[in-house]
């Protein structure tokens, strides 16, 4: 049975939370990164933080918002 999301009379898809929060989280992640100098590894920083976005989302998805 699907389910969604109700705030203030208007529907939303569980998906649209896990990516939103799934973007929060890697923007805060990709910031820790930066403070500490850490990104100069990486090749290239844009995918690693589309990376850790689908990944935070896919987390968020199993175990915080309910499908």
């Amino acid at each position: 049975m699907p389910t969604e999301l109700d705030f203030s009379g208007v529907y939303y898809p569980p998906m649209l939370l896990n990516g939103l929060l799934g973007v929060a989280a890697a923007m805060l992640t990709a910031h820790a990164l930066n403070r500490f100098r850490l990104s100069r590894y990486f090749a290239y920083p844009p995918l690693v933080f589309f990376s850790l976005s689908v990944i935070y989302a896919c987390l968020l998805s199993i175990f915080v918002v309910p499908a």
